[in-house]
């Protein structure tokens, strides 16, 4: 049983994570840090979806913010929702503390009606462009951009790893979510994929801050950018 202080590439204002959910992720995303170049996919990661009983024992009395499946997709379309509901009335048993949910299929967020008294609700976007379809066979992106949009929740958006974008889509879609912040980060493993010039990242930046949006550039997006600039959410 684990809970694990949030670290490496994580975002910073995160305290901890946990990952009561197991099975294979069918997103097969290309960049997935789950999947490590030495030593393989976990076994707990492995095979069908299934609760991990031992981790459903954790408690969460620790105060801070938990990031909630921080390994695999707690709102994928294959995961019962008898899994997410038990999941979520565990984090309901500490409501002091702060958890967050992320999901490459946020229309599964609008089925829930009982959510923990302090969470944060995210989603990736990769790019508004089809070429998305080359890296992940998640829900494209303008999908969850639709579902985020509806949403009416505490929310953010993850630009990460980041792929080249049409600049006025991309920033008429975050403009359109409304979320608290927007998270930006570039590809950290070197999976070739294809990014954007750092022109085009710090103009998106540039218009997302103009248009009054909280921007949170991680470090690993210094690479694009040939700027470093760290900023750390108030918690």
């Amino acid at each position: 049983m684990s809970i694990n202080k949030a670290k490496g590439n994580m975002y910073d204002w995160a305290d901890y994570t946990h990952n009561p959910l197991g099975g294979r992720c069918p997103h097969e995303c290309k960049y997935c840090y789950v999947d490590n170049p030495r030593f393989g996919r976990a076994k707990r990661y492995q095979g069908a979806v299934r609760l991990l009983e031992n981790e459903l024992k954790v408690k969460y009395e620790k105060p801070g913010t938990y990031f909630i499946c921080t390994m695999n997709d707690l709102f994928g379309r294959w995961v019962p929702i008898e899994y997410i509901n038990e999941v979520l009335s565990r984090c309901r048993q500490w409501p002091d503390n702060t958890y967050i949910f992320q999901s490459k299929n946020p229309i599964r967020f609008l089925e829930i009606m009982d959510w923990p008294k302090n969470y944060l609700l995210g989603t990736t976007i990769e790019t508004n462009r089809s070429t998305w379809e080359n890296v992940s066979y998640a829900p494209n992106p303008y999908d969850r951009y639709l579902s985020m949009k509806c949403l009416e929740a505490p929310k953010f958006v993850t630009l990460e790893p980041l792929l080249d974008f049409d600049e006025q889509i991309l920033l008429q879609w975050i403009i359109d979510i409304q979320p608290e912040f927007v998270n930006i980060g570039a590809d950290s493993k070197g999976h070739g994929l294809n990014e954007p010039d750092g022109g085009k990242v710090r103009w998106l930046i540039r218009d997302l801050r103009e248009a009054h949006i909280e921007v949170l550039e991680k470090s690993n997006l210094e690479r694009l950018t040939h700027e470093h600039r760290r900023f750390v959410r108030n918690k």
